[in-house]
């Protein structure tokens, strides 16, 4: 009887991993064969129709596309595992954005969740050092050629709406039940369980940052647990057997389909189309199509946006000279005021900062040239260090511009930091002010 059973238990364990669809693959020779899952694929939700049917409406009301932005998401629910991390998705936001481009160009976005590359690269326009490769003409009649890129305003799109808000409740085990019933240690167990979490949304106007909708949805998410036990004695071997299966509904899925039917509730708000339509009619399955394909429009042309303000005029053509560059200067190169932004705590001389040096010599001839010396904004040394830095940093200078034949009695010190000031003095994007100095032969 024993050998029967431990016969059936074997094959039962050999059979469970065939139920998770592994395989193992040797990718090099030599090397230890890594288990292989199913293919990757696109995360869809049972969400896609409703974005489909939105995007849809918004086609056939030929409404214009309006811009939106995602600010934070965050979670608020507090609950933290020492061994798990947080149990709800730090990524709320990243959803949220993602829920918005399944609306395809029916809407327009824009950044402004993480601008850092776009300020860094703005503080470089800034300072006449990002290029592309190419000369630029800083006038109409194209006197005035330069291998930066001039920068004339007004290159960032405004938003006309953003969506913030936050996941605001998960609650554990607000229900749940099962039976269990043994014979001489032998007999089956059946447990279902629920939770719930909750997301709070609202959009709001970027013009007059009025909130125009908000909305509070939860989702509860259900689990269960099945199984077979067996603890007893066959002949003189002890069996101690619990064999069965649990599945859960899963939560970060949860998460993300509770904040897509809040995005396309706060959509149908500003866009004046309603939402409850295209909401009643998901099937909470997901299906096999992502919303771009379940469009029965899925080409059709957007209306453009209105201009907000009666002086409005035709947007400028990209990359053509319309005014004055802001950062233009004196593209002969004449300017008397520069700037050396230093490596995180290097008090090296970066190159980009020689052809400066050069020119500040040339410069100081006939009249004072202004330099400021900057750092990262990511540089928060103790006084001591700081200002030790400091001085490297302005001897750097100093050697710099001694080997083009300007003496040393010729730099002055205008500004640093005091001793007892820990503050940072903001510079652009990713910069800060740690000295100011003027030369003069």
């Amino acid at each position: 009887m024993h050998r029967t059973l431990s016969a059936a238990l074997a094959v039962a364990f050999l059979g469970l991993p065939g139920c998770a669809r592994i395989a193992f693959q040797k990718v090099g020779p030599g090397e230890a064969p890594v288990v292989m899952g199913p293919q990757v694929r696109n995360n869809r939700t049972p969400l896609e129709s409703a974005f489909a049917c939105m995007a849809d409406h918004l086609v056939e009301a030929q409404k214009p596309r309006l811009t939106f932005a995602v600010g934070d998401v965050k979670d608020y629910t507090g609950k933290y595992n020492i061994n798990e991390g947080n149990a709800i998705s730090q990524g709320g936001a990243l959803m949220v954005s993602s829920a918005l481009g399944k609306l395809g160009n029916t809407i327009q976005m824009v950044e402004r969740f993480d601008t850092h590359i776009g300020e860094m690269e703005l503080g470089y326009i800034d300072r006449r050092q990002l290029g592309d490769g190419f000369v630029h003409a800083l006038d109409q009649a194209g006197q005035k050629v330069v291998p930066w890129l001039p920068y004339f305003g007004g290159s960032i799109l405004k938003s006309d709406y953003y969506i913030v808000g936050g996941i605001t409740e998960l609650n554990y085990d607000i229900q749940s039940g099962g039976a269990q019933g043994l014979v001489n240690q032998l007999g089956p167990k059946e447990r279902v369980y629920t939770e719930s979490i909750a997301v709070d949304l609202r959009i709001v106007n970027s013009r007059n940052l009025t909130v125009v909708k908000t909305v509070s949805i939860e989702k509860q998410l259900t689990g269960y647990e099945v199984g077979f036990n067996i603890f007893r004695f066959f002949g003189s071997s002890l069996y101690d057997i619990d064999i069965g299966s649990k599945a859960q509904e899963a939560a970060q899925l949860g998460v993300r389909t509770t904040l897509e039917e809040a995005v396309v509730e706060l959509i149908g708000t500003v866009e004046q189309t309603p939402a409850e339509p295209c909401i009643e009619g998901v099937q909470y399955t997901i299906p096999e199509k992502g919303a771009d394909q379940l469009r029965a429009h899925p080409d059709a042309e957007p209306v453009a946006a209105v201009p907000a303000a009666a002086t409005a005029v035709a947007p400028a053509v990209p990359g053509q000279a319309v005014g004055e560059a802001q950062n233009a200067g004196d593209a002969a190169g004449n300017d008397r005021s520069f700037s050396v932004a230093f490596d995180f705590g290097s008090a090296e001389l970066p190159g980009s900062a020689l052809s400066n040096m050069d020119r500040t010599a040339k410069l100081a001839a006939t009249g004072a040239v202004q330099i400021t010396l900057l750092a990262r904004d990511t540089e928060n040394w103790d006084p001591g260090k700081r200002d030790q830095l400091i001085d490297q940093r302005v001897q750097a200078i100093s050697r710099a511009l001694a080997q083009r034949g300007v003496p040393p009695g010729a730099i002055v010190l205008d500004w640093r930091p005091a001793s007892t000031d820990t503050g940072i003095f903001r510079d652009g994007a990713g910069f800060q002010q740690i000295a100011k100095l003027h030369v003069q032969s």
